[in-house]
């Protein structure tokens, strides 16, 4: 198991919290919570040691497109595929966005 973290700049902070996923269903489990104005913070728990430059890229084509709220976001990854670490992402956002 291995812990990572990363920050990117964000906007204001999110109004609401979401999660995506289930890690008890062998998957991709996506936490947000209201961060502080202008960071991004994720915390990502890894049963793939070694994978820390997947996620940083991971996340780069995905901030670089769009300025997210200021979140501070766990994932717990159970050995999921970077596209399902997206897709994962990407329900949640849209429903910190208009949930």
């Amino acid at each position: 198991m291995e812990t990572l973290s990363f920050e990117f700049p964000a906007g204001p902070p999110a109004r609401g919290r979401a999660m995506a996923g289930c890690v008890g269903s062998g998957d991709l489990e996506v936490l947000l919570e209201p961060g502080r104005a202008g960071t991004l913070a994720i915390r990502v728990i890894t049963s793939v040691n070694g994978s820390a430059q997947r996620w940083q890229n991971l996340f780069e084509r995905m901030f670089r497109e769009q300025t997210p709220p200021a979140l501070s976001i766990d994932i717990h990854d159970f050995g999921a595929t970077p596209g399902v670490v997206r897709l994962r992402l990407e329900q949640a956002l849209e429903e910190v966005a208009h949930g």
